[in-house]
Order: C-alpha cells, then sequence, then structure tokens
C-alpha cells in the first residue's frame, strides 16, 4: 500500500515540479499595459479592425491616433469615432511605404505610447498565376511598412518610459501568419516575416518596458476583405473555412486584451489558441500556466495538425480529380 501511495504521490510531484520550473523561467514577465490617458497610434485605422480597434480605444479613454492612405475615409472615420464616443482623434494620410511619409506623421503626432501597425494588403491567388507587383505591394506593405512605422517611432517611445509606464508595439499578422494556405504563398511570406520580426524587436526593447504582441485573427469580416475575396481561389475558400469568419469588433476587443496583457501571440478563436500553441516554438510566453499548457500538449498539437494537413491535402486532391 505503501509503494502505491508514494507511486502516486511521485506522478503528482512531475506536473508540479514543472509548473515551479516555468515560473522561476519564463521570460518576460507578466506585465499591465494601460490605454486610459495613453496615446495609442494605429495604422490602417479609417475601417476594418483598425477602426474598430480606435473607437474601442476611444471609449476607454485614449488618445488616439489614426493614419492612413485615404484622407476621405479618415475623415469618415475620425467623425464616427466622435460620434461614438464623444472624443476627437487624429488622422494622418500617408502611405507606409514611404518611410519619410510616415516619420513625418510620427513625429507631428507625438510621442507613443502604444503602436498599433494593423496596416496591411491581402491579394489571394496562386503563385504562378500572380503577378510579381502583387507580390511586391503585398511584401512592402505588409512587412516593410511595418518596420517603417517602428523605425519611426522607436525614439519617442523609449523616452521617459519608465516615467510614463510600459509601451506596447502590437503587430496584425493573421492566422496566414501561423500556418501556409493555399492561394497565400505572398500572403503568408509576408506574414511570417512579422513573427520573426516580433521575436527579435522584443529582445530588443524589453529593457525599455515596451512589449510586443503579435495578434492572429482570422478572416475578418470587414469591407476589404469582402472586396478582395472576390478573386479568392476556390481552394482557398474550401481550406480557409475550417476556421470560420469573425467580425472586426470581436477582433479589435481580443486584441486591446492582448495588448494589455503583453500577450505576445494574441489568438482570435478557438482555433487561432491551437495554433499558437501548436506554432509557439521559441516564441516568448509570459504566462508560466500556459507555458505549461505548451509544454504537455506539445505532441497532441502535433498530431492535431498532421490530421489537419491529412484534410487539406485531401480536399486538394479531391479538387484536381474533379477538375
Amino acid at each position: 500500500m505503501a509503494e502505491v501511495y508514494f507511486s502516486f504521490f511521485s506522478l503528482l510531484l512531475i506536473p508540479f515540479s514543472l509548473l515551479l520550473i516555468l515560473y522561476l523561467i519564463v521570460r518576460p514577465r507578466t506585465v499591465r499595459v494601460p490605454i486610459k490617458n495613453r496615446h495609442v497610434f494605429i495604422t490602417g485605422g479609417s475601417s476594418g479592425i483598425g477602426l474598430a480597434l480606435a473607437r474601442l480605444c476611444a471609449h476607454t479613454g485614449a488618445d488616439v491616433t489614426l493614419l492612413a492612405r485615404d484622407a476621405g475615409r479618415l475623415e469618415e472615420a475620425k467623425q464616427s469615432i466622435k460620434l461614438a464616443t464623444g472624443r476627437d482623434v487624429r488622422v494622418f494620410s500617408a502611405d507606409v511605404r514611404d518611410y519619410d511619409a510616415v516619420k513625418r506623421a510620427v513625429d507631428e503626432a507625438g510621442p507613443i505610447d502604444v503602436l498599433v501597425c494593423n496596416h496591411g494588403v491581402y491579394i489571394p491567388q496562386e503563385l504562378e498565376e500572380q503577378e510579381l507587383e502583387e507580390i511586391k505591394f503585398m511584401i512592402d506593405v505588409n512587412l516593410t511598412g511595418t518596420f517603417h512605422l517602428i523605425k519611426a517611432a522607436l525614439p519617442g517611445m523609449k523616452k521617459n518610459r519608465a516615467e510614463k509606464g510600459p509601451g506596447s508595439i502590437a503587430l496584425m499578422s493573421s492566422q496566414a501568419g501561423q500556418v501556409g494556405i493555399y492561394g497565400y504563398t505572398a500572403y503568408s511570406a509576408s506574414k511570417f516575416g512579422l513573427k520573426g520580426l516580433a521575436e527579435a524587436l522584443q529582445q530588443e526593447v524589453i529593457a525599455d518596458n515596451i512589449h510586443v504582441s503579435l495578434i492572429f485573427p482570422p478572416d475578418t469580416e470587414t469591407p476589404g476583405f469582402a472586396e478582395e475575396n472576390k478573386r479568392r481561389p476556390q481552394l482557398t475558400s474550401i481550406i480557409a473555412a475550417s476556421s470560420g469568419a469573425m467580425k472586426a469588433d470581436e477582433v479589435a476587443k481580443k486584441s486591446l486584451d492582448g495588448i494589455q496583457s503583453g500577450t505576445f501571440m494574441v489568438p482570435c478563436n478557438f482555433e487561432g489558441l491551437l495554433l499558437a500553441v501548436a506554432t509557439a516554438g521559441l516564441s516568448p510566453q509570459r504566462s508560466y500556466l500556459f507555458a505549461f499548457v505548451e509544454v504537455m500538449t506539445a505532441g497532441i498539437m502535433r498530431l492535431a495538425g498532421l490530421f489537419f494537413q491529412w484534410n487539406w491535402y485531401g480536399s486538394i486532391e479531391k479538387f484536381h480529380a474533379k477538375k
């Protein structure tokens, strides 16, 4: 009987020991990034997720600045936020591919506490069929444009950070930035690049009390998505449909929660949560409890991933067999 109790105690000791180890080693530590009375700068803020997030931040009491290309839509966004929250927002019209224009807007807006790089373009098509200019356009906007924003904002963000409290840089990726999907060759490449950027950047700015979040929304019901989706390959729709779609307000709420908690990988739905666990790799993790889940389920998540791949490749085989 004593041996049974000892074995049972030993089994319990293993997970508790792992939890203790994770509590001691998980870095960076937990943080709370305030939004109220902070300067939140959001790109791609004239519609969709950016506008929903801007409205939410303004309602929370933030001083919001929006940057986008279309001056007319920016003015409409400004008025809609004013009507919904009673707060004024500043707007700047600039193309994120133009570093000088971005730098001027950032300098005029003033030091930023929370930078949300939400801009992005999505043009789905098979690589063989897609024009090189479209590929370059996506990479220039989604990836290079993000470098432009961060480089322009960092000097001001670092100033007096100890006095002003934690800052945040949030990058709007995509579930296509976690796993490659048929028809997303160029888009996934541009979004996968954000993960490498974010992981390295977090190491560079952690000493300045700036915390990086990488947000992974699924298909989101926005005007831009509806337009671009008209040329989406049929196989892309079949495979991507497994994750469903979300409303912009829902994604904005999940995004803001992740930003405020300093979470590095921010999923927006259950499928995104599974992907976050499955693709954690060497990404930073603030929660030792969630790190425990990642460690304990790593093998299971790999098995689940193989089932997903089996389903996707089966869909591809059936599609081509019909053709």
